[in-house]
C-alpha cells in the first residue's frame, strides 16, 4: 500500500515568485554590505598610507635639519629604511617586526663585534679561519633554526636579522674599535626609526590586528548562517523539473575555506599588541585558531551540502513537498544558532553549550522523526539515496554546530567573557 502525497499546484507560481522577491532582497542587502565593507577598508588605506607618509617625514628630519644630521651622519639612512621595512598596516605587526630587527642586530651585531675582537689578534690566515668558521656554525645553526615550524611563524624575521647584522659585522675587516663604534651608531639610528614608526602607528588611528581577527570570526558565522539559509530556499524552492534551478552563492564558504593562513598571521600580530580596548595580555587568540579550523570543517559540509543542488539524484518534487516545512525550520533554527553563538563572541558574552545542546538535539530528534516518516514510504531507492544524503549532511551540520557552541562556551570561559 502506498501513501498519496497532496501537492497544491496553485501555490507553484506564488513559491516561486515569493522566493525571487526574497532573492532580490537579499541580492540588494548584500551587495550593500558589501560596497559599506570596501569602503572602510579603503578608508583604512588611505589612513595608513598617511601614517606611512608622516612616518617618513618624520625620520627625514635627521638628514633635513643640520643639528640633528651632525649628530647621526650618513646613518640617518639606517632610520629611512627602518621606516620603511618595519611599518606594517597593523599595529601588532609593526610591532614584532621592529622588536625582532632590534633584537637581531643587538644579538647579530653584539657576536659579531666578539668574533671581531677575538679574531683580531690570530693574524691574517687565523683572522680569516676563525672569522669563517664563525660564520659557517652561527650561519648554519640559525639557518636550521628558521626552519622549526615554531621559531619560522613568530620569529623568522628577527633570525633573518641576526644573520645578516653577524655577516655584516663579522667580515667588514674593520678594527675591534670600529666595530663596536659603528654598531653603536647604527643601533640608535635604527631606535630612532623603530621610535618614528611607534609614534606614528599605535597613537594616530591605530590599526589593531586583534579587532580584525574577532570582527572576522564573527563574520564567519554569519556568513555560514545565511548559507544554510540560502540551502533549504533554493532546495525546497525549486517546484517542478522544468525549473531553472537557481544558484546559491558559495563565495562566502570558499572565503571562510581560505581563511587560515589570514586567521594565523592575525592571531601571531594580535600575541605582540599591547593591552587595548576589550583585548588584555594574555587574551588567548590560540583559541581563534582552534574555532576557526571548526568553522573552516563546517563550510566544507555546507558546501557539499550546496553541491546537492546541482546533483542528478536531487529529491523529486513529490518528496520535496513532503519534506519541504520541517527542512526549512531545520535550517532556519541552525542559522539562528549559528548567529547566536557568532554575536556571543562579538559581544563578548558568555555562550553557555548547556543552553544550546538542548535546541540542537531537538533539531537532531526532528531530523530522525523526518527520516521515518511514514510520507517518505513508497519512495524508489534512488530517491531514497537523494533524501539521505541530505539528511547525513543535516546531521553532520548539527554535530558541527555543538562541538563550535562547546569551543565558543570554552573560549569565554578563559576569556572572561561576561555572562548573558
Amino acid at each position: 500500500m502506498s501513501t498519496t502525497i497532496d501537492i497544491d499546484i496553485r501555490n507553484e507560481s506564488v513559491t516561486s515568485n515569493d522566493y525571487k522577491k526574497q532573492n532580490k532582497l537579499c541580492f540588494l542587502r548584500s551587495f550593500t554590505l558589501r560596497i559599506e565593507k570596501q569602503c572602510e577598508q579603503h578608508m583604512q588605506q588611505i589612513i595608513h598610507s598617511i601614517k606611512v607618509g608622516v612616518g617618513l617625514v618624520l625620520v627625514s628630519l635627521l638628514y633635513l635639519l643640520d643639528p640633528l644630521f651632525e649628530q647621526v651622519g650618513e646613518n640617518a639612512m639606517w632610520a629611512i629604511m627602518t621606516v620603511v621595512v618595519v611599518f606594517e598596516f597593523f599595529a601588532g605587526a609593526t610591532l614584532s617586526k621592529g622588536l625582532l630587527r632590534g633584537l637581531g642586530t643587538i644579538l647579530g651585531g653584539g657576536l659579531g663585534c666578539l668574533t671581531a675582537i677575538m679574531a683580531d689578534d690570530l693574524g691574517k690566515i687565523g683572522n680569516a679561519v676563525f672569522v669563517g668558521v664563525s660564520v659557517f656554525i652561527f650561519g648554519a645553526a640559525a639557518t636550521y633554526c628558521r626552519l622549526i615550524p615554531s621559531v619560522k611563524k613568530r620569529y623568522d624575521y628577527g633570525v633573518m636579522i641576526f644573520i645578516l647584522t653577524f655577516n655584516l659585522v663579522a667580515v667588514s675587516g674593520l678594527r675591534a674599535d670600529k666595530v663596536i663604534e659603528l654598531a653603536r651608531e647604527r643601533l640608535s639610528t635604527i631606535g630612532m626609526g623603530f621610535a618614528v614608526c611607534m609614534f606614528t602607528n599605535l597613537l594616530i588611528f591605530p590599526m589593531w590586528a586583534s579587532d580584525e581577527l574577532h570582527r572576522s570570526t564573527y563574520s564567519k558565522f554569519d556568513k555560514l548562517a545565511s548559507c544554510i539559509e540560502d540551502c533549504m530556499k533554493v532546495y525546497f524552492n525549486v517546484v517542478s523539473e522544468k525549473d531553472i534551478i537557481p544558484s546559491v552563492n558559495v563565495s562566502d564558504c570558499k572565503s571562510v575555506l581560505q581563511s587560515k593562513s589570514n586567521d594565523e598571521s592575525l592571531a601571531n600580530f594580535a600575541k605582540w599588541e599591547p593591552w587595548h580596548g576589550r583585548f588584555g595580555l594574555y587574551y588567548p587568540w590560540e583559541k581563534y585558531i582552534q574555532l576557526g579550523e571548526l568553522i573552516r570543517e563546517l563550510a566544507s559540509i555546507i558546501l557539499s551540502m550546496q553541491e546537492c543542488l546541482k546533483s542528478p539524484l536531487k529529491t523529486p518534487t513529490p518528496l520535496q513537498n513532503a519534506i519541504k516545512e520541517p527542512c526549512k525550520n531545520v535550517g532556519l533554527s541552525l542559522g539562528l544558532i549559528i548567529r547566536e553563538i557568532g554575536e556571543s563572541i562579538m559581544n563578548m558574552k558568555r555562550c553557555q553549550s548547556i543552553i544550546i545542546t538542548p535546541k540542537l538535539e531537538s533539531i537532531k530528534l526532528e531530523l530522525i522523526l523526518l527520516s521515518t516518516s511514514p510520507n517518505l514510504k513508497g519512495i524508489a531507492s534512488i530517491e531514497n539515496i537523494a533524501f539521505a544524503n541530505l539528511l547525513f549532511l543535516l546531521m553532520e551540520i548539527v554535530d558541527k554546530v555543538e562541538e563550535l557552541a562547546k569551543e565558543v562556551d570554552k573560549l569565554g570561559e578563559v576569556a572572561g567573557f561576561q555572562s548573558k
